[in-house]
C-alpha cells in the first residue's frame, strides 16, 4: 500500500467495514467517516487502528475537514433501500452525498478516488439471456427501482467530478454476502434460509458475490484501476433456488422445494407494502423487490479478472464460511 492517507466513507458498514480491515492489514494509514452514532462492532478492534473523522456525507463542511491531508478515498457509504417510502432519502444519502464527497476531494486535490456504485446502475439486456456488462446501455425504464436511479445518478456526480479534474473509479459489487450484522443486507436472506422457513423462492436470478472479495476489488481498484472506467464485482451468476439451496447444504438445513408464482409475489408485495405503511415499519418485502426478484439477470466478471486481476470464490465457499461463523457464533451464545 502507498504511503500517504486514506479515507473511507461508510467505514462502519458491510463492505466498508470489510474494506478498512484490509486496508490495515495492509498496513495503510486509515481514516473513516462516521457519523457520532455509528456501531463500531463490525471493525471490531480495527476502530482503535483507524483516525476517525465525525460526520456524514450529506454534511458537507464534515468533509472538507475529513478529506485534509487526504491522499485516495474510498466512497462506500450509501442507503440501500426498495421501501416507497425512502425514496427522498436515498437521494439525499446516494445522489446528494456523493455530490459533496466529489466536491471535497475536488477541493482537496486527492490522487484518486474510488466510488462503490452497484450492478443495479447498470443497464439491463435487451433481450433475457444477454449478458450484462459494464458497457450495457442504460434505460429509464418504469421498472427500474429508487434505489437503482439513485445509484446511477450518484454515477453521474462523479462523472461531473471527473469532467472538473477529479481521477476517479467505479466499481460496481453485486449481490453481496458476507456475515456482516443481523437482519441487515443478505444476512436477512442467510438467516431465512438458516431458520427452515424459507421454503419457496422467486423465480429469477442474480450474480453473487463474496463481501472479502468487494474489499479486494475496491483495492485493486484504487491500485490499477483506469480512471473513468467501472469495474463489476461479481462471482457467480445463480438463481435464487441455487441460492437458497448451497446456503441451506451449508447449514444443513432443509433446502426450498418451490418456485413462487410471480402474480402471487407481486400480491404478497403488495399486501406487505399496505401493512408497512399501516404500522409506519419497513415492508418485508417490496413491489420493486418483487419486480426485480421474477427477472433473471447475468454479469460479466471479465473486466475486473482481466484488468485489476481479481479472482471471487464460488458462492458454495461463501455459503461455508457463513455457516461456520454463524453456528459458532450461535453455540458461543447457548
Amino acid at each position: 500500500m502507498a504511503d500517504g492517507t486514506v479515507l473511507v466513507t461508510g467505514a462502519t458498514g458491510f463492505i466498508g467495514s470489510v474494506l478498512t480491515r484490509q486496508l490495515v492489514a495492509d498496513d495503510a494509514n486509515v481514516r473513516i467517516l462516521r457519523r457520532e452514532t455509528s456501531s463500531l462492532d463490525l471493525l471490531g478492534a480495527v476502530a482503535n487502528e483507524v483516525e476517525h473523522a465525525v460526520g456524514d456525507v450529506t454534511y458537507a463542511p464534515s468533509l472538507y475537514d475529513a478529506m485534509r491531508d487526504v491522499d485516495r478515498v474510498f466512497h462506500v457509504a450509501a442507503k440501500v433501500s426498495f421501501s416507497p417510502g425512502d425514496r427522498a432519502s436515498l437521494r439525499r444519502v446516494n445522489v446528494k452525498g456523493t455530490a459533496n464527497v466529489v466536491n471535497a476531494a475536488l477541493e482537496a486535490d486527492v490522487d484518486r478516488l474510488v466510488h462503490t456504485s452497484s450492478i443495479a446502475a447498470l443497464g439491463r439486456p435487451r433481450t433475457p439471456n444477454s449478458t450484462i456488462d459494464e458497457d450495457t446501455s442504460w434505460q429509464d425504464a418504469p421498472h427500474r427501482t429508487a434505489y437503482a436511479r439513485s445509484k446511477r445518478q450518484a454515477e453521474m456526480e462523479v462523472h461531473r467530478g471527473i469532467a472538473e479534474g477529479l481521477e476517479a473509479v467505479f466499481v460496481n459489487p453485486s449481490l453481496v454476502f458476507g456475515v456482516g450484522n443481523a437482519h441487515t443486507n443478505t444476512r436477512r436472506i442467510v438467516d431465512a434460509v438458516r431458520s427452515g422457513w424459507m421454503v419457496a423462492v422467486p423465480p429469477g436470478g442474480t450474480n453473487v458475490v463474496d463481501v472479502r472479495d468487494v474489499a479486494a476489488g475496491h483495492r485493486a481498484a484504487m491500485a490499477n484501476g483506469k480512471p473513468g472506467r467501472r469495474y463489476i464485482l461479481g462471482g457467480d451468476n445463480r438463481s435464487w433456488m441455487d441460492i437458497a439451496t448451497t446456503l441451506a447444504e451449508a447449514f444443513d438445513v432443509p433446502r426450498p422445494h418451490y418456485t413462487i408464482p410471480v402474480p402471487l409475489l407481486r400480491a404478497s408485495s403488495a399486501v406487505a407494502e399496505a401493512v408497512a405503511t399501516l404500522t409506519r415499519s419497513q415492508p418485508l418485502l417490496s413491489r420493486e423487490t418483487a419486480r426485480t426478484a421474477c427477472h433473471t439477470y447475468r454479469f460479466d466478471n471479465t473486466r475486473a479478472r482481466t484488468e485489476l486481476d481479481c479472482t471471487f470464490r464460488p458462492f458454495s465457499e461463501t455459503a461455508d464460511r457463513l455457516a461456520q461463523v454463524l453456528s459458532t457464533s450461535r453455540a458461543a451464545s447457548a
